[in-house]
């Protein structure tokens, strides 16, 4: 239960893909992750962004791009109260930064309502990308159960 609540900070998320253990395939897993993830009610998924953080930039971003950066989420999270969540899987570290910015800037034009939509989706991606990167690291005995 503590390595999925890695992937996503919701215990009602957690509690439904630890619920159906185990599974045939590592593929089974992933949908049962993607499934539960969009199945997160209000409360969930208030729950799952408030242990959200701000991603930082490489340390060895330019100075104006962290500036910028660090700006760009102040804006964000004063307008939708929480931390600008989106999965990054399979986008090149060199085009990390750009990426973020560029989807920081695009939402923020976003209303509240559309906004828990895209954040919901982004969460749901990085849940599943953060779980198959726990996969992938292999996992310790006492959770080959999943």
């Amino acid at each position: 239960m503590a390595l999925l609540l890695t992937c996503c900070h919701s215990a009602r998320w957690a509690d439904r893909v630890a619920a159906h253990r185990p599974y045939p395939t590592v593929d089974a897993l992933l949908a049962a992750a993607d499934e539960a993830g969009y199945d997160l009610s209000r409360a969930d998924l208030d729950e799952a962004l408030a242990a959200e953080s701000s991603a930082l930039p490489h340390p060895d971003a330019p100075s104006a791009a962290r500036t910028a950066l660090r700006a760009a989420h102040a804006a964000y999270e004063s307008s939708f109260g929480h931390a600008f969540v989106i999965s990054l899987d399979g986008v090149r570290p060199g085009e990390r930064l750009d990426r973020v910015l560029a989807g920081i800037r695009s939402r923020l034009g976003n209303e509240a309502e559309e906004e828990r939509v895209v954040a919901a989706d982004e969460l749901r991606r990085l849940a599943r990308a953060r779980l198959a990167f726990r996969l992938a690291e292999g996992l310790t005995p006492r959770h080959s159960g999943l």
